[in-house]
């Protein structure tokens, strides 16, 4: 009787998966995210009450997507330190449409996506590069979103997108 060779398969893809996963939550070594007093954030002073979030379920994901899309437009060598300021993510509650909507954020053109920045760029000497302080803002954030993805933080991420692809000399 011959043996199925799926069993064998589905656990060469569990493997791949399980080191692609272990890969990606490995933080670069040359990209440095903080959060400075992260409960004085914009999002901080709205999670209260019926609207109380946990921080962590947004900050850690944002930090880690942070240092691995930024450690990519590094040159060898070189090192980022990125201090996060305030976050404000895109949507707010609504308290007027009553209870049934009190943990539903509504996502709306007048609700844009907001983080504030400093940074400092160092070359593979040591030596400063670039330093400075960033308010990413998009008010047509709307406008360039897919219905079709479903991260939560997607808003959010698109703002560290736009500001990395300028590339290090235009940080």
């Amino acid at each position: 009787m011959k043996s199925s060779p799926l069993p064998r398969l589905l656990c060469v893809v569990c493997l791949a998966l399980a080191s692609v996963t272990a890969w990606a939550a490995t933080p670069p070594d040359n990209v440095s995210v903080h959060y400075k007093d992260p409960q004085h954030f914009t999002e901080a002073k709205r999670s209260a009450g019926v609207h109380a979030i946990d921080a962590d379920a947004y900050l850690k994901p944002l930090k880690d997507y942070i240092a691995q899309r930024a450690s990519r437009i590094l040159a060898p060598g070189q090192r980022l330190d990125i201090e996060v300021t305030d976050v404000d993510r895109a949507g707010e509650y609504e308290p007027w449409r009553g209870p049934s909507f009190n943990d539903v954020r509504i996502i709306k053109d007048l609700y844009p996506p907001r983080i504030d920045l400093h940074f400092t760029l160092y070359g593979a000497d040591g030596k400063v590069l670039r330093e400075g302080d960033r308010k990413l803002r998009d008010t047509a954030f709307l406008s360039d979103s897919s219905a079709v993805d479903q991260d939560s933080l997607r808003y959010e991420k698109s703002l560290i997108n736009r500001w990395l692809r300028q590339g290090t000399g235009k940080l």
